[in-house]
C-alpha cells in the first residue's frame, strides 16, 4: 500500500518581483512522514518551502496540503530579549491559560486556546528533553546558545502538532551534541516532516528524499545513501544508453550514405547506356521515372531512420546529468614542513600548526571557536573563552568568514577578486573563475545578485587566488547553507591547496574529506584538547 500524500503541488509557479522565475509549472507530491528535501544551490528549495508554508504566494498554481502547516527557517531572527515562550511559538496561548487562571473569562482568551488546556504541562515535558523546563519559560532568547535557541524552536514546533511541518537548514552552526538529539527529534516526529539540509548524516534519516533537479520535483522511496546508490544507477544506465543511441545514429547515417553512394552510380550508368543509344529513349524515360521515384522514397525512408535515430540521441542526452567538478590551478604558497605558522594555547598546552598542517578546531556550541578565529584574524590578542589564546605566525592569511561578508556587494565577481590579486590578468582571473563554475556573464554581474552558492565562490576564489598565496587558510562553518554539490566541491578545491589550514566545522562527514591532521578541542571551560585519532 503506497503512503499517502501530505503535500501536493499543482502547476506551482513563482516570480520574484524583478519578473525573475523562481519555480515553473512545477508538480509532485511528498508523501506522509519524514522527507528530505536536496537540490543544488539556487533550484528553489527554501522559496518551495516558503511556498508550502505560506509564507509566500505562488505567481500561479497552488499547493494542497493535509493540514496546517509549521515552518522552521533557514536563519531564527532573533532579539535578545524574545522570550523561550515567544520562541516556542505559544506566548499568546499561555497568556490566554494565565488570564483565565486569574479570573478573565473574555471569549477571546477561550478562542485562543481552543484544546490546548494542557499546554504548559506538555511545554514542560517537551523542554524537560533539551535540558530546560516550563520555569524557563520567561527567560530571554540572549542567555541561550545558538543550539539551544533552535532546539527550544524546534520543540515549539513539536508542541504545536502541526500536521506538516518543515525545516530549512536545522543543523546549521550545530555541535555534535545538538545534532545528536536533533536527529532523536526527527526519529519521533509527530505527523509529516519535511527537511531541507546538505546535512548526509541527518538525511539518513529520512524515509524519503525528494530532489529538485532541473525544474522537476523527483520522489525516491529511501534514505539519501540509497537514493545516491538509485541515481548513479540510473546515471550508468543513462549514459550507456546515450552510447547506444550515439552509435545507433551512427549506422543510420552511414547506410544513408552508402544507399546515396549507390543511387548515384545507377544514375551515372542508365545516363549512359541512354547516350549509347543502348534502349529507346520512350523506355528509358520509363526507366528513369521509375528510378526516381524509388530514390525518393528510398532518401525519405532513409532521413526518417536518421531522424528518428536522432531524437533517440537527444533523448537520451536529456537523461544524463551534467557533472561539473572544480579543478584550480593554485599557486604554490611556498609553507616549509619546519615553518610555524600558528599557535592555540590555554596556558598549560600550546598547539602549533606547522607546514602544510591541517587542523580542525572544534567543540560545543558556546565555547568561542568562531570568537577565536575572528581574533586570530583581526591580529589582536585572541582571548575567544575562559584561557585560550592563539597568535598568527605568518601575514599571510586568507580568512572565510561564516557571513561571507568580505565581499563588495556593488562590485562584480571579477572586480572583487581582482582586488586581491592585482597583478593577474583579467583573462586568467576568469579562467581561473570558470574552474570554480562561474561564467560567462556571472562575473561581471554585481555580486548582490548572484545566489548563495555563487556568492560563497567567489567568496573562495578571492582567497584562494590571492597574491601572494597564503599560507594559512582560515575557514569558519564553510558548509553552512551550501548544498551537498557544492561541499564537494569545496573539499576539491581545498585538495588543491598546499598550504596550512584551520577550519571551524560541525560537519565531521567533511572534515573526513579534508585528510585533517589535528583535531583541536576547545571544551567550553576553558581548556584545549589535541586529539589525533580519525573524527568519529
Amino acid at each position: 500500500m503506497s503512503a499517502q500524500s501530505a503535500i501536493t503541488l499543482h502547476d506551482l509557479s513563482f516570480e520574484w518581483p524583478d519578473g525573475s522565475p523562481a519555480l515553473h509549472r512545477l508538480n509532485g507530491a511528498m508523501t506522509t512522514g519524514r522527507t528530505g528535501l536536496v537540490g543544488r544551490n539556487g533550484a528553489g528549495k527554501s522559496t518551495l518551502l516558503r511556498l508550502i508554508a505560506g509564507k509566500l504566494k505562488p505567481t500561479l498554481g497552488r499547493v494542497e496540503t493535509v493540514g496546517d502547516v509549521g515552518y522552521l527557517p533557514q536563519t531564527l531572527t532573533l532579539g535578545h530579549q524574545t522570550t523561550v515562550a515567544a520562541l516556542l511559538g505559544i506566548d499568546g496561548t499561555l497568556k490566554a491559560l494565565h488570564a483565565i487562571e486569574a479570573g478573565d473569562v473574555d471569549e477571546r482568551h477561550f478562542d485562543t486556546i481552543g484544546d490546548d488546556w494542557d499546554l504548559e504541562s506538555r511545554a514542560d515535558e517537551a523542554l524537560h528533553e533539551i535540558g530546560f523546563s516550563a520555569d524557563d519559560l520567561n527567560r530571554r532568547v540572549g542567555e541561550v546558545s545558538g543550539g539551544e535557541a533552535m532546539l527550544i524552536a524546534l520543540t515549539g514546533l513539536r508542541i504545536r502538532r502541526t500536521p506538516v511541518t518543515l525545516l530549512d537548514e536545522p543543523s546549521n552552526n550545530l555541535d555534535r551534541r545538538t545534532r545528536a538529539k536533533l536527529a532523536d527529534f526527527v526519529d519521533s516526529w509527530p505527523g509529516t516532516l519535511v527537511v531541507v539540509s546538505h546535512d548526509l548524516e541527518l538525511l539518513e534519516h529520512m524515509d524519503s528524499t525528494a530532489e529538485l533537479h532541473s525544474g522537476k520535483l523527483d520522489v525516491f522511496g529511501g534514505p539519501y545513501s540509497l537514493f545516491t546508490e538509485h541515481r548513479e544507477q540510473e546515471q550508468a544506465s543513462a549514459i550507456q544508453a546515450a552510447r547506444s543511441a550515439q552509435q545507433a545514429l551512427k549506422v543510420e547515417k552511414k547506410q544513408r550514405v552508402e544507399a546515396e553512394t549507390k543511387l548515384a552510380r545507377r544514375e551515372r550508368a542508365a545516363k549512359k547506356t541512354q547516350a549509347s543509344g543502348g534502349i529507346p529513349k520512350i523506355l528509358a524515360g520509363n526507366r528513369a521515372s521509375k528510378a526516381q521515384a524509388s530514390a525518393g522514397s528510398m532518401r525519405s525512408t532513409l532521413e526518417d531512420k536518421v531522424l528518428s535515430a536522432q531524437a533517440a540521441v537527444d533523448a537520451a542526452d536529456a537523461r544524463v546529468r551534467e557533472v561539473e567538478h572544480i579543478h584550480l590551478s593554485l599557486p604554490d604558497p611556498d609553507v616549509p614542513r619546519s615553518r610555524r605558522i600558528a599557535e592555540l594555547s590555554d596556558g598549560s598546552r600550546t598547539i602549533v600548526i606547522q607546514g602544510p598542517e591541517r587542523v580542525a578546531l572544534v567543540g560545543p556550541n558556546g565555547s568561542g571557536n568562531s570568537t577565536l578565529l575572528k581574533h586570530l584574524v583581526e591580529g589582536r590578542p585572541a582571548e575567544s573563552s575562559g584561557r585560550i589564546t592563539g597568535r598568527l605566525l605568518t601575514d599571510r592569511v586568507g580568512y572565510l568568514p561564516q557571513r561571507l561578508d568580505g565581499l563588495d556587494d556593488s562590485r562584480s565577481a571579477l572586480d572583487n577578486v581582482r582586488e586581491a590579486a592585482p597583478a593577474s590578468a583579467p583573462g586568467d582571473i576568469r579562467n581561473q573563475l570558470a574552474r570554480l563554475l562561474l561564467r560567462g556573464s556571472t562575473v561581471d554581474r554585481p555580486v548582490s545578485s548572484l545566489s548563495g552558492g555563487e556568492r560563497f565562490r567567489v567568496s573562495l576564489a578571492k582567497m584562494l587566488l590571492a597574491e601572494p598565496p597564503a599560507q594559512l587558510l582560515i575557514l569558519d562553518e564553510p558548509t553552512n547553507n551550501l548544498d551537498i554539490a557544492s561541499v564537494e566541491q569545496l573539499a576539491e578545491a581545498l585538495d588543491a591547496y598546499r598550504g596550512a589550514l584551520l577550519i571551524v566545522s560541525h560537519d565531521h562527514g567533511f572534515l573526513r574529506r579534508l585528510n585533517i591532521d589535528t583535531v583541536a578541542e576547545l571544551d567550553g571551560e576553558g581548556g584545549l584538547r589535541e586529539h589525533t585519532e580519525p573524527l568519529a
